[in-house]
């Protein structure tokens, strides 16, 4: 059953409210792996295609959308409950460039300058991996990802995993236990 609550998203660039319910990631309080990444991870581009994979209910999606306004923010999540409210905080905050959809909505014809994710690890390693490929092989040629992992989840053997199948990934930081990854475009180079 629906229980709507709200939580601060605090940033430096200014603290925002965001709408939360039941039923989505970290419903009481931003996730700290989110805050890690939205902390690390390089500005975002000011123009393109920007994905957050697994929005929730969007605070990594809100940040990129107001650091570049000029861009089209996409927010995906299989959960509707947590699109619905992405579309909410996005109207709240008078977002024009955010767009949330589960991931059928994304027109396959679309390709991202940067992924942004704080993925659902405990889904499974084959799950995750099939998720991850699905989205990474659309990035545009000079794009990049930016993950966060716990540690102790699998951060690190992702990053080779992530490597194996021909997406350079590199460890662009490491904070209380959760590993910030970057992950570049595929160069179609997949060891066996």
């Amino acid at each position: 059953a629906s229980r709507p609550a709200e939580v601060v998203l605090a940033l430096d660039d200014a603290p925002v409210r965001l709408r939360t319910d039941r039923g989505v990631f970290s419903a009481a309080r931003v996730d700290t792996g989110s805050m890690i990444l939205l902390r690390a991870a390089p500005a975002p581009p000011m123009a393109g295609n920007l994905l957050d994979l697994g929005c929730g209910y969007g605070p990594i999606a809100v940040t990129l959308a107001r650091r570049s306004p000029g861009a089209t923010v996409w927010a995906v999540d299989v959960n509707e409950r947590a699109v619905d409210l992405v579309r909410e905080n996005g109207a709240a905050l008078g977002l024009s460039n955010l767009r949330a959809l589960t991931p059928d909505g994304v027109p396959p014809e679309v390709r991202f300058a940067g992924i942004w994710s704080n993925p659902p690890i405990r889904i499974g390693k084959d799950a995750l991996h099939a998720l991850l490929v699905d989205w990474l092989v659309r990035l545009e040629p000079d794009g990049r990802a930016w993950l966060v992992v716990q540690k102790h989840l699998g951060g690190d053997s992702l990053a080779a995993w992530l490597t194996a199948q021909g997406y350079p990934t590199t460890r662009l930081g490491s904070k209380r236990a959760y590993r910030i990854l970057e992950v570049g475009a595929s160069t179609g180079d997949v060891k066996a």
